[in-house]
């Protein structure tokens, strides 16, 4: 399990992709078959990660990185869908609730938000309403702000139950824990500019029904397997260098020179609820 999600896009030509491909190979020089990110993130391989995310590597410009914070990711959802107040309320309940005992919070939520059962755990809206009770309960010195949020998602059990309902009555409800979604409006955002049509060629998911991919808004969507693909592949290369690198410096163990060369990737809109790494992560331009 990780704890940050990161989506990578470009607009990279096939000749291009594939020279990128081609040189880090060169500088590689392993037997792979296919590349993987886990080959650039390896010491003996730093300076090819060095070379394709710097300034004088083939990405400047033309690459863009959506992060997400998913512990964050959840609480926000949680808030939004509920209380209609993400935003502030959700980083209180962020910060403040990661110094409680609720650890069965989270996988409470996480599994009332879920958009299905699986085969071996059905979800309890009373398992998520038992959790917030042990949170009210709880006379560990917990500040008041956090106090009130639970008070107030003490009462959202009707709209906990209703959304229930509905996503398994809707198959064509985006689920509200898969990245995957606010990443591609991001991306189509930012490459669009809000006035030009965009067209994404994206590995394959089976996420991506028709119905869902009309919801975002997409002139096309085209799905490969990224082996297939160059433009694919390099995207595949960034969304993994940047989600480790992103991760280690969430968790305090950042390396200086390789987090100094994400910024000029970052989506500004990204989903962050930690000041500290955001503050070495924000884009730059």
């Amino acid at each position: 399990m990780t704890d940050v999600f990161t989506h990578a896009s470009v607009v990279l030509d096939v000749a291009s992709a594939a020279a990128c491909v081609q040189e880090l190979r060169k500088r590689i020089r392993s037997p792979a078959e296919e590349y993987k990110a886990n080959h650039l993130l390896r010491e003996k391989n730093r300076s090819a990660l060095v070379w394709l995310l710097g300034p004088s590597g083939p990405l400047r410009g033309t690459a863009h990185v959506y992060l997400v914070d998913k512990p964050f990711f959840l609480v926000d959802k949680l808030v939004e869908l509920l209380i209609d107040e993400p935003g502030d309320m959700a980083l209180t309940l962020h910060r403040q609730g990661r110094d409680q005992p609720w650890a069965a919070f989270l996988e409470s939520a996480n599994n009332l938000l879920r958009s299905k059962d699986r085969l071996d755990l059905t979800t309890s809206v009373e398992d998520f309403y038992r959790a917030i009770e042990g949170l009210r309960g709880d006379e560990s010195g917990a500040e008041t702000s956090l106090g009130e949020i639970m008070q107030r998602l003490w009462h959202t059990r009707p709209r906990a139950e209703a959304f229930r309902r509905r996503i398994f009555d809707d198959p064509t409800v985006l689920p509200v824990l898969d990245p995957l979604f606010p990443a591609l409006f991001r991306a189509v955002a930012y490459w669009g500019q809000g006035t030009r049509p965009v067209t994404i060629i994206h590995d394959r998911q089976n996420t991506l029904s028709h119905d869902r991919v009309a919801q975002i808004q997409m002139r096309g969507l085209t799905l490969v397997d990224s082996f297939s693909d160059p433009r694919v592949q390099v995207a595949d290369f960034l969304a993994g260098t940047a989600r480790k690198i992103a991760s280690e410096e969430l968790n305090g163990r950042g390396d200086a020179e390789l987090t100094a060369l994400l910024p000029p990737f970052m989506d500004g809109l990204s989903i962050w609820g930690d000041d500290r790494s955001w503050s070495r992560l924000a884009p730059t331009r």
